[in-house]
This record gives structure tokens, sequence and C-alpha cells, in this order.
């Protein structure tokens, strides 16, 4: 049984985060009211990830034709993003590199869009022997039959569907860790400005 579970055992000492291609200029073409939503979850992501140590990776997208990364969360994972031109992730070997650097074997994955870069990096992720965690409430696509249709392709393909609180507390595995009270701030914080 043990083993059926393993997968969707999400451990802070296992894992990573990764903010796939949050740009400036690609964000005026997602639907705004769920891009909202997303960047909160990003959000809160990177923070409570901060707070228990786990590294964070933020990608671009051709930086030169869609912008920087927004302002929010530049500077998340205190390195630069790494630019790339290919869609999915780990077809640029300076991603690959720091995954293994980072030394992590459970990927959260969050960014835009969900049914090009993101969806092509969770397939080559699992291809590269990590357990995905695809974080559905910090994804986002222009259109809702393109986000539904990559959670079921991923869920298909062997990624863990979960959402960003689901995760976090998951990696806080218990209210006596330390970090409890700052994550519950960060909790209250997400849904008091809605």
């Amino acid at each position: 049984m043990r083993d059926s579970i393993e997968p969707f055992q999400l451990e802070r000492s296992r894992a990573t985060l990764v903010v796939i291609d949050v740009q400036q200029k690609l964000v005026p073409s997602m639907p705004q009211n769920v891009y909202r939503e997303v960047l909160r979850s990003i959000d809160f992501l990177v923070n409570c990830c901060d707070l228990l140590k786990i590294p964070v990776t933020v990608t671009e997208q051709y930086p030169k034709g869609l912008g920087p990364t927004i302002p929010e969360l530049a500077g998340a994972g205190g390195q630069p993003p790494i630019e790339k031109v290919d869609f999915g992730c780990c077809g640029e070997g300076a991603f690959n590199d720091r995954l293994t650097a980072i030394g992590r074997s459970q990927v959260l994955v969050t960014g835009m869009e969900a049914h090009v870069c993101v969806y092509q990096t969770v397939l080559g992720l699992l291809t590269a022997g990590y357990q995905v965690h695809l974080v559905r409430d910090a994804i986002v696509s222009r259109g809702k039959t393109d986000y539904l249709n990559t959670l079921d392709l991923a869920r298909q393909a062997g990624a863990i569907i979960t959402t960003a609180e689901t995760a976090v507390f998951q990696m806080l595995e218990a209210a006596s860790a330390p970090e409890f009270k700052p994550v519950s701030a960060l909790v209250k914080a997400r849904f008091a400005n809605r």
C-alpha cells in the first residue's frame, strides 16, 4: 500500500518549486480574474517555500519578446530567471543543471500557459524521473478548455494534481512546526484582500 501512495507524499526535504514564465507581456492575454487568483497562489507558494527553505526556480520564455518576470515575483528564489526558447523547461540545459544542483526529487509546478510551457515541462520532468505535483490553482491558460485538458493529460501522464494550500500543509506536516504560525498568517493574508 505504501508504494501506491508514496508519490502523493510531498516532503519539504525532497521538494522544489518551479515558476514558469509569469511574464509582463504574457499576463494581459490571460483572463484577468483567473490570473489574479493564480498570482495569489504562486505568491503564497513562493513565500511559504522561503519560510520552509524550499528552493524556487523561475523561468522566462523568450524574454526579449515576452518581457521579464512580473515585478511581484521578481527575485523569487534569489537566483536570476532561467531564459529559454523551448516551451518545456527541460529543453534548456541551464534549467536541468539547476534542478540537478538543487538535488530534489519532487517538483511543484506553477505558471503559464498551462497547456503549452507548463504541460511540456510536466512531461519533461516526468520523463527525467521527477515526481511532479502540478498546482491547479497556480497555473493558467487563455482558455478554460486548454486548462482543463492540461489537468487531465498531466494526471494521466503521472503528475499529482494538487493545490497551493494542500502542498504547503503537506510539507509543513504539523501545527507544532515552527513555521506554522507564519504560514497561517500567509493563508489569512491570501484571502483577506479578495
